[in-house]
């Protein structure tokens, strides 16, 4: 997969007020570490942040231009502001080209509001998934189809897009389940039953209060 480009610039703003005045005009402070070399101090236009991340999310491989100089990396971690919906630091991770990563991936149910069978309830149990390969096999995300998904079988690891692709290594069973189909009355005679049963405790312990008085 292509790497998404994004402009970054050096920073020498460090310190509580210099990184206020920093977002102040619309710019995040962000680092660029890396095995063995000096951590770089960088920051990135917000808007241009926010353009590159709803592309890439959180895993997809970036090439971030540094005054010249390409970086190949990936977002690390974002910090958030608590309360407002602000970014307040990045870190970047600078990768080997030739050095495989491991890191997680979220699974995408594909057509889930498009599934065929209906009434149904559609449930998923894994959200993401743990992946090994080189930078330049990446994938956004593990994508599973279940438009035509039936209430005897369930979507697997080794159903994912991802499985099929000898780039990448998926560090999990393959016949973990990511999501099932089920039909709406199963899930209500449980309900049912559950009520029942909290029904019949209750009396249960009206009666043993009855005969302790």
């Amino acid at each position: 997969m292509a790497a998404i480009k994004m402009q970054v610039n050096k920073r020498v703003e460090t310190g509580k007020n210099p990184i206020k005045k920093l977002r102040e005009v619309n710019d995040i402070p962000a680092v660029v570490y890396s095995k063995g070399a000096e951590t770089l101090h960088i920051k990135v236009n917000t808007s241009e942040f926010i353009r590159v991340y709803k592309l890439a999310g959180g895993t997809a491989l970036l090439e971030l231009d540094l005054e010249g100089e390409k970086i190949p990396a990936i977002i690390k971690d974002l910090q958030r502001h608590p309360v407002k919906d602000q970014i307040l630091h990045i870190d970047f991770q600078k990768l080997n080209m030739d050095e495989k990563i491991k890191l997680t991936i979220p699974v995408v149910l594909v057509n889930r509001d498009s599934i065929r069978l209906q009434p149904s309830i559609l449930m998923q149990l894994l959200d993401q998934v743990e992946v090994e390969c080189l930078p330049a096999h990446i994938p956004n995300t593990a994508d599973v189809n279940v438009q035509d998904m039936d209430f005897n079988t369930p979507m697997l690891v080794k159903d994912l897009d991802i499985a099929s692709n000898e780039n990448i290594t998926i560090l999990r069973d393959l016949d973990d389940v990511v999501c099932t189909l089920t039909e709406p009355s199963m899930i209500e005679e449980d309900e049912e039953d559950e009520e029942t049963l909290l029904s019949d405790e209750e009396v249960t312990e009206e009666t043993e209060e009855e005969t302790e008085e």
